[in-house]
């Protein structure tokens, strides 16, 4: 099982859209965890002790955090909104990318 935690800025139904990729892939967003409040920092900490990967479109997330000491992977989706309709399509390309998961990698889909 590969555990994703979606961030808080991504609409909350592609959690279902990635979980219907892979019969492998739980997800979970940040407020299901109560986790919403948390800074990036914090976040990904505390992330790192249950997950696997961290999906975000959080473009500063990679010049604030040193992402390649945590032991979670990053993935940044990188729409020209941040709308379910102009993620959907990065989500849908990222399952190998999540299949082969990598603690400390950052991987920007575009």
């Amino acid at each position: 099982m590969i555990k994703i935690l979606l961030d808080e800025c991504l609409p909350k139904k592609l959690k279902y859209r990635i979980e219907e990729l892979d019969p492998e892939f739980f997800t979970k967003t940040t407020p299901e965890m109560g986790w919403a409040s948390l800074s990036n920092g914090k976040l990904l900490s505390v992330a790192e002790r249950e997950f696997d990967v961290f999906i975000t479109s959080d473009k500063n997330l990679s010049f604030q955090q040193s992402i390649t000491s945590s032991s979670i992977q990053v993935v940044l989706l990188k729409a020209r909104t941040n709308t379910y309709e102009d993620l959907l399509p990065l989500v849908e390309i990222s399952q190998p990318i999540i299949n082969t998961h990598e603690p400390g990698k950052y991987i920007e889909i575009e």
